[in-house]
């Protein structure tokens, strides 16, 4: 078993807050990270998969199609977006990194098996302090 990571990159805004919430309360329990303006963060994306090399080619998976499939299914539909109002796959969930993290693997997993390999962990670098890892529901 052998596990490959590609990196990609991405700008976007969310705001962590609830609705069911007051003002007040968003604020206690986020922080200024419940900014009603938004806030912003370049994001990293670090995408793990893992399987067997190919004999042939000695690649587990070409890693320009992995980059590939991942513009396609994620960062075209978040780079310079608003993560709370634009983002399909983050509909009605709370745009938190975590949450992030794991709708990202949701719509990156099929596409990976296709490629005939397995995805191992999706991290989400949201700044130089502070990143999510999710392995999947194992």
């Amino acid at each position: 078993m052998i596990y490959i990571t590609r990196r990609e990159r991405f700008n976007a805004a969310h705001r962590l807050f609830r609705p069911d919430y007051s003002d007040e309360k968003n604020m206690e329990v986020f922080g200024k990270c419940s900014n009603p303006n938004w806030h912003g963060h370049n994001y990293q994306l670090f995408v793990t998969v893992k399987g067997n090399l190919n004999d042939e080619t000695g690649f587990l998976i070409n890693l320009k199609t992995l980059s590939k499939v991942i513009r396609e299914k994620v960062i075209a539909k978040v780079d310079h977006k608003n993560i709370n109002l634009e983002v399909d796959f983050m509909k009605g969930k709370l745009a938190s990194t975590e949450n992030l993290a794991i709708a990202i693997w949701n719509e990156l997993e099929d596409s990976v098996k296709n490629l005939n390999a397995t995805l191992h962990c999706v991290k989400v670098t949201e700044s130089e302090n502070n990143y999510v890892e999710y392995f999947g529901d194992k």
